[in-house]
């Protein structure tokens, strides 16, 4: 029988972490919330790397501060490069209309 995966939220993660620093022992925490304690290392490690960015939860990317903002200005180049098509996609339907509408 398999094990079901469990996953576990940022919010869970931070009060682990948090936990685990006011008992002073990682492996007494660990056992208080029924998880490992490699897990709850782990946590703190990433939460130490990544600070405010750190722990997303639920298989969610980590950024740092500068990736986030490069993602955001991907995605708002992605967007331009979409209005730009469509204009020309209309200029070039506009254009042929405008052709036909004098030929006739």
């Amino acid at each position: 029988m398999s094990k079901k995966k469990r996953s576990y939220t940022a919010v869970y993660k931070r009060n682990a972490v948090k936990l685990s620093e006011e008992k002073g022992n990682v492996a007494k925490a660990g056992r208080e919330l029924g998880i490992g304690a490699q897990l709850i290392h782990r946590w703190k490690k990433e939460q130490e790397e990544f600070k405010h960015n750190s722990l997303p939860g639920h298989g969610k990317v980590k950024l740092t501060d500068d990736g986030r903002e490069i993602a955001c200005l991907n995605k708002e180049l992605h967007y331009a490069k979409m209005e730009a098509e469509i204009l020309k996609k209309a200029i070039g339907i506009f254009s042929t209309s405008d052709s036909k509408s004098l030929g006739s």
